[in-house]
């Protein structure tokens, strides 16, 4: 897929599945802003990727850095044709009744408020330039219960829901609203997942996962008219058919 011109902003870049997107999207042609917390880790990703990428340290659940990630893209490449809401924590796992209250609402802080503050500074800036793309990632925990994830289940729960109304109001102004559910994938969450011992998920083997470059490859897919059928829908990388349009083996 080409995606030459296109400027594309990514949420949660300093590793895992946000990281190998930057490098999927820059070598389709597109211009990448990584964005993240680990301002060291964005930086080296964007020497190693070149003049296309500029890192943007950004805590997405602080509206205002989310604001000035946006307007970083457009002072750099003058625009935005896609954004990833990628940025989620997994920590701090723990059953209800042993939760830490702060914790808990930080979590909540990244994973849905951070994708809603994404969107709403995103949105005029896609509306004015005629439509633009905005992909959420989600998970199965959005649509079912998972012990010791209240936090996560419930903001990834939220997510999917503001995507789903994102589409309800803009899809007529041109915005293709989506989530991808890339089911587990070989990433430092597993690993702090796999630590806590809690739940049925931290049991898996590791060779179970898929790699962080299929939900990438995904990702690009999404943004191609080949994926118009599923705007406003939840993709899931669990299924076959979905691989196979996707060319994932």
């Amino acid at each position: 897929m080409d995606m030459q011109g296109k400027t594309v902003l990514i949420t949660g870049a300093s590793r895992g599945i946000g990281a190998e997107a930057g490098r999927i999207f820059a070598a389709a042609g597109a211009n990448v802003v990584l964005v993240a917390r680990g301002g060291d880790q964005i930086t080296a990703l964007a020497q190693e990727i070149g003049d296309q990428a500029v890192a943007v340290p950004c805590d997405v659940s602080d509206y205002d850095q989310v604001k000035g990630a946006i307007h970083a893209a457009i002072d750099r490449f003058g625009g935005l044709d896609v954004l990833i809401g990628n940025a989620g924590v997994i920590e701090p796992i723990a059953r209800m009744a042993d939760s830490d209250p702060e914790g808990w609402g930080q979590a909540i802080d990244i994973n849905l408020k951070g994708v809603y503050y994404g969107m709403h500074a995103a949105l005029s800036v896609m509306k004015e330039a005629g439509g633009g793309t905005i992909i959420t990632i989600s998970s199965g925990a959005a649509h079912g219960p998972v012990e010791a994830w209240s936090h996560y289940c419930s903001s990834k729960a939220g997510a999917a829901m503001l995507t789903a109304c994102l589409d309800k109001e803009e899809r007529e102004n041109g915005i293709r609203a989506m989530g991808l559910s890339p089911g587990t994938v070989a990433t430092q969450m597993q690993r702090e997942i796999k630590a806590s011992g809690i739940n049925p998920v931290s049991q898996l083997d590791w060779e179970v996962h898929v790699p962080a470059d299929w939900p990438a490859r995904a990702l690009l897919w999404m943004c191609s008219a080949d994926a118009d059928e599923f705007v406003g829908t939840e993709i899931s990388l669990r299924d076959e058919g979905i691989r196979a349009r996707v060319g994932l083996t």
